[in-house]
């Protein structure tokens, strides 16, 4: 597997290479120079197959001889070894459920798979290698988890100040160990800016060897199309109808996962990509120009993003060409007021309780659907388990929400995090010291 820089200025890579740099040295990001088309054979079985059984097939796609077959398998098996049920709420809507692993959010798949995948190399190499990462909340505690007591790994993490939920931020504060939490008074786009300054940063090359757990690593993306392919096939057992696929979004790495899985070959009839008032992506697929802004809070705080930073990989995966980008996807957007609006009417209508990010997947799905005469079978991501928002959940709902046992610990664990303003030079100082 090679790998290229979207800004096509550094030199091609390979898969472990990739993984451990995150960045290319011109700070573009890594994507695979070919995208390879899984045969008919794979998907005349794909309703047959497991989650874990889908994720070796399209690794071993990309990855090629890297990595043993066996080693592959069994590093899969590993990572992904918790399920993602596929419900149907109703008529001709589903929902992929993602938040069935450790920290009850999407980002266990990629945080998993690449704790795995380094580990493996690592094993090979002797080494010691520091992750640098930034979250709006989810990613996090998925690399956090994923990460924890990995020999030869240490981890810090960035995450703004008041911008996380309570559960969030004892998720990514409390593990000690080799994860540290660093609280940047600012927003994600400040953490976000800081972690990709690190990696340019000539001082901090030659000091540390420094990588990338954000979508912005290739290993987190690729992971992220594994369940693309499995919902397909579950909806296939109940419907021949075109399917179209709703991804909440913030960085887009979610939704570049799903478009992986479309090159690949899945005969996706189209993609909705939602997110909430930070509509920078819907607002391109209008008008043809991107145009980054500061990020505004919302509920829906893990899509708070002002800059995506996987947009050059969606324009990639399209030629770089607008006209190609909106033939296959959509764009919708929403505020706070129907998020709380639809966990209300979903719960009420379906006793089926959503997260706020969820909520804009239900929504954007069912407004596209309800607005196209061609009738489809739409699966909407469920990205993060309702429970991690539980304040907001509850009063837009009016019930209790039970606590899963393995947040009802964190609760009480006591927070460890380094307060840091939203500045690199103060990060590059600690980090060199």
């Amino acid at each position: 597997m090679k790998l290229y820089s979207t800004k096509k200025e550094a030199a091609e890579v390979n898969f472990q290479e990739a993984v451990f740099k995150g960045l290319p040295e011109d700070n573009g990001l890594y994507m695979p120079s070919s995208i390879p088309k899984l045969p008919d054979s794979f998907f005349s079985r794909l309703s047959d197959l497991s989650l874990p059984e889908i994720g070796f097939e399209v690794s071993r796609a990309f990855i090629g001889d890297e990595i043993p077959e066996a080693e592959l398998e069994k590093l899969i098996q590993d990572a992904m070894n918790f399920p993602a049920p596929v419900v149907h709420l109703y008529d001709r809507l589903y929902a992929l459920e993602l938040f069935q692993g450790p920290t009850l959010a999407f980002k266990d798949f990629g945080a998993r798979f690449m704790s795995r995948m380094m580990g493996h190399f690592l094993q090979k190499e002797n080494r010691e290698i520091n992750i640098l990462v930034a979250t709006s909340g989810d990613t996090g505690s998925a690399v956090a988890q994923g990460f924890f007591n990995v020999p030869g790994i240490r981890v810090t993490i960035l995450y703004p100040k008041g911008k996380v939920s309570f559960v969030q931020e004892q998720q990514l504060t409390t593990n000690g160990g080799n994860i540290t939490a660093l609280e940047i008074d600012g927003t994600f786009d400040d953490c976000q800016r800081m972690v990709k300054s690190a990696f340019l940063d000539s001082d901090l090359k030659k000091a540390m060897n420094l990588s990338s757990a954000n979508s912005i690593n290739i290993a987190r993306l690729i992971p992220q199309s594994f369940y693309y392919f499995y919902a397909y096939g579950q909806v296939r057992k109940s419907t021949d109808l075109p399917v179209v696929f709703c991804t909440p979004s913030g960085n887009f790495g979610n939704l570049c996962g799903g478009l992986i899985a479309f090159r690949m070959g899945l005969p996706v009839h189209r993609f909705v990509a939602a997110t909430n008032a930070n509509a920078i992506v819907p607002e391109y697929l209008k008008t043809g120009k991107f145009e980054p802004k500061p990020s505004v809070q919302t509920l829906a705080n893990a899509m708070d993003v002002g800059n995506p930073s996987n947009f050059p990989r969606l324009l990639g995966l399209f030629d770089g060409e607008h006209a190609n980008v909106v033939e296959w996807i959509e764009g919708a957007d929403h505020n706070d007021e129907t998020i709380k609006a639809t966990i209300k009417a979903v719960y009420d209508q379906y006793q089926y309780t959503l997260c706020p990010h969820s909520a804009i997947g239900y929504q954007a799905l069912k407004e596209y659907q309800e607005a196209q005469d061609e009738k489809t079978a739409g699966v909407f991501l469920a990205t993060a388990h309702p429970a991690k928002f539980a304040d907001t959940v509850e009063q837009a709902t009016h019930q209790p929400l039970e606590m899963p046992e393995r947040l009802a610990i964190l609760v009480q664990r006591e927070k460890k995090a380094i307060p840091m303003k939203a500045d690199f030079e103060e990060l590059k100082e600690w980090l060199l010291g």
